[in-house]
């Protein structure tokens, strides 16, 4: 006997796939995940995006990529010049992790603090940021005029100054001070800033201060500064017109500070070469690679070897530890010119990688700086954002020939413990605004979690529209409430005037 396949029996049969009438292809089955097209991805994709925590969960998954990358490229970029120097390939590293630690320290306590205490800490962190460049500036300018190299304990070398063993770039501070002060600034004037008179002070003399300080030592430093002012500007709604006179006084003033390098500014000395100067026109004007290479000109030498190391990895590189240019060829390899380390050991992938990260990290900043409703949340992570992606834009920039050489460092990933410390405190900062968007901070208090984990990790943040306020003491027994006491606004007495205490009106509307 034959098995009937189209009629249902009373055992379990399998049934098979239909086909679309008029095609030879199999319909998808009703309410499979096959049938997903573009339109269902991206419905997808917005449904993940809307959850309360996404901006959270965003970036310390992107910062803490980044921060991942980083100690793995600082150990490829300086094993051998480690091991050769003094017969540990792990020094550097180990320095770094150490600073990275610390960072991350700085980033758990950051993330607990409410925007009240930020605000409170601007003023103290520009103070002490514009003391330590003031003498920074003070031991650089003794060294070149007098041969003076150090102050009791205090010694100064390019950026960086030494107390005793400890080592601190005065630059790295500065950035995050300026976000807090010009934050608290701006949002303290609120409509106020539509007066040139109001933008000016004080904001405009102490950004300028800060920017003869940091540039004069550190070009890209003051870049980074620019970046910052540009994105607490723009946030907080200034005309186009104050930008284009911006622009104007900021290229005035980079000229200026690329003049002074041939008087001893930066790392350049009396007497010699402008290195500012040369590296931008070798970035205008490129000489033949081969004169770079023979004669190691200034500013042409390190864009050769970077572009030789992008070269030679390719799409997807010659392998991790695998690097050529960091046996000396290529100065910085481990700093301002990781990018090409990264080039050349994991290829296009890896440097596609970094840029997609720096890119998630780009789309949540703005994404906090758009939901949190204080307007001083909303300029620190806006500055914030342009600090850390203007940086590496410049970084980047200038290892891919795309923008001139200013030497700044690769955020979380280059070599360096103060920078990786304070990039990591305003990720906290982010992070702990990230808590406090009206929708995280109503899903948090929804579902709280353990009493543990909020002491350990974070606490809850505040609701939205919830003031803090003393309470106000208990009425006397028979007393009438205040509320009831006050008059409506329409028939509130002018202050000064007398109120007529006779009722006038018919006997009946008095009655009423």
């Amino acid at each position: 006997m034959g098995e009937d396949r189209g009629t249902s029996t009373g055992t379990t049969t399998e049934t098979q796939p239909r086909r679309a009438a008029g095609t030879g292809r199999t319909a998808d089955p009703p309410g499979g995940l096959s049938g997903l097209g573009p339109a269902g991805g991206l419905a997808a994709l917005r449904g993940l995006l809307a959850r309360p925590l996404t901006s959270y969960y965003l970036l310390l998954s992107s910062a803490g990529l980044l921060l991942l990358i980083g100690l793995t490229m600082v150990f490829s970029a300086t094993s051998v010049r480690d091991y050769a120097e003094a017969g540990d390939a792990a020094a550097s590293v180990t320095k770094q992790a150490i600073f990275a630690v610390i960072g991350i320290v700085a980033f758990w306590a950051c993330q607990r603090l409410p925007a009240t205490t930020f605000r409170s800490l601007g003023r103290p962190l520009l103070g002490a940021a514009v003391v330590l460049l003031l003498v920074l500036n003070l031991l650089v300018a003794l060294d070149a005029l007098f041969g003076l190299t150090s102050l009791g304990p205090l010694r100064a070398h390019l950026l960086w100054l030494y107390l005793g063993p400890i080592q601190v770039q005065p630059a790295e501070l500065t950035k995050l001070a300026l976000v807090l002060w010009g934050a608290h600034v701006i949002a303290r004037k609120g409509a106020a800033l539509g007066w040139w008179r109001e933008l000016a002070t004080p904001l405009f003399p102490v950004v300028g201060l800060l920017f003869v300080l940091v540039g004069y030592n550190d070009l890209g430093s003051m870049l980074c500064l620019l970046a910052i002012v540009v994105g607490l500007l723009w946030a907080a709604g200034v005309r186009l017109r104050v930008f284009a006179a911006l622009s104007a006084v900021g290229l005035v003033g980079v000229g200026l500070l690329i003049a002074v390098a041939s008087l001893g500014a930066g790392s350049g000395a009396r007497g010699q070469e402008n290195y500012r100067l040369a590296r931008l026109t070798s970035f205008l004007d490129t000489p033949d690679p081969k004169v770079c290479v023979e004669q190691a000109l200034e500013g042409c030498w390190q864009m050769v070897q970077a572009r030789n190391a992008i070269e030679h990895g390719g799409w997807f590189g010659v392998g991790l530890g695998k690097s050529s240019v960091k046996f000396g060829w290529l100065p910085e390899a481990h700093n301002d010119f990781i990018f090409a380390v990264i080039a050349e050991e994991l290829g296009v992938v890896g440097c596609t990688v970094i840029l997609v990260l720096f890119a998630v990290l780009a789309y949540t900043g703005l994404r906090i700086a758009r939901r949190v409703a204080d307007p001083f949340r909303r300029l620190a992570a806006t500055a914030v954002t342009a600090w850390l992606v203007g940086q590496a834009v410049i970084n980047i920039g200038g290892v891919t020939k795309l923008l001139p050489l200013t030497g700044v460092p690769l955020p979380f990933i280059s070599d360096g413990g103060s920078a990786l410390v304070v990039t990591l405190a305003a990720v906290g900062m982010l992070a702990s605004f990230a808590r406090a968007e009206p929708d995280a901070a109503r899903a948090l208090h929804a579902r709280p979690p353990a009493r543990w984990v909020r002491l350990v990790w974070a606490p809850l943040p505040p609701l939205p529209g919830a003031r803090s306020r003393p309470a106000s003491p208990p009425a006397a027994p028979g007393s009438v409430p205040r509320a009831r006491g006050r008059r409506p606004d329409d028939q509130a007495v002018p202050r000064g005037v007398r109120q007529d205490r006779t009722r006038g009106g018919p006997a009946s509307e008095r009655r009423r």
